[in-house]
């Protein structure tokens, strides 16, 4: 028998994916409840008992986005080979897939947003805070195993996020002049001059 407690994460699980897709597909602005509701098969009702406003879903939506997505990357990080996670990491930064360029939409979305909203612009700013600590920690890892070369840890994990926006921007935009081979050769040569790696990739 399912408890209510794992019915209770299950139903918010689903909420939230919805609520990710509902808003990549249509923007933050057009999004109304009950089209969430709609998607995850749940009544209006409900989904207001777990988020009360379209705010709290938007801000839980893209935590639970990047939750997913670290989770997936570091799935054996204790085992494989710190550039292997590192290299994962990277590719999880780009729209590499329809599921990372999901969440780029949504990106876009809290990015447009905290241009106008102050408590956006707060939640963004802690966003980003939590990415650059995944690089970084990533980074100490590999440094501390000695797989890595001693660097300059924050500074390259705010580099690799520069980079990995400034080219993902571009990748979204369809521009024929970046590929996602270009971006990520050129994103993974800084890296592997900063910490003594082959100028190769390592596959994920």
């Amino acid at each position: 028998m399912v408890s209510t407690k794992v019915r209770t994460a299950d139903t918010r699980e689903r909420i939230l994916t919805a609520a990710c897709e509902v808003i990549a597909e249509i923007g933050f602005e057009k999004i109304r409840m009950r089209m969430v509701a709609e998607r995850a098969g749940v009544s209006t009702a409900l989904l207001h008992y777990h988020f009360d406003t379209r705010e709290k879903l938007f801000t839980e939506a893209m935590t639970h986005s990047f939750a997913n997505t670290a989770l997936d990357a570091e799935r054996d990080a204790e085992t494989a080979p710190a550039a292997v996670v590192l290299a994962r990491i990277l590719r999880s930064l780009l729209p590499t897939d329809p599921e990372l360029r999901q969440d780029w939409r949504l990106w876009q979305e809290l990015w447009a947003r905290s241009l106008r909203d102050e408590t956006t612009r707060a939640f963004a700013v802690d966003l980003y805070a939590q990415l650059h600590a995944w690089v970084a920690g990533a980074v100490r890892r590999g440094i501390a195993s000695g797989e890595f070369a001693p660097a300059d840890v924050d500074g390259l994990s705010t580099l690799v996020l520069s980079l990995s926006d400034g080219y993902g921007i571009r990748l979204m935009l369809r521009d024929p002049a970046v590929t996602l081979d270009t971006a990520l050769t050129a994103i993974w040569r800084q890296v592997s001059a900063a910490l003594g790696l082959p100028d190769a990739l390592p596959e994920a």
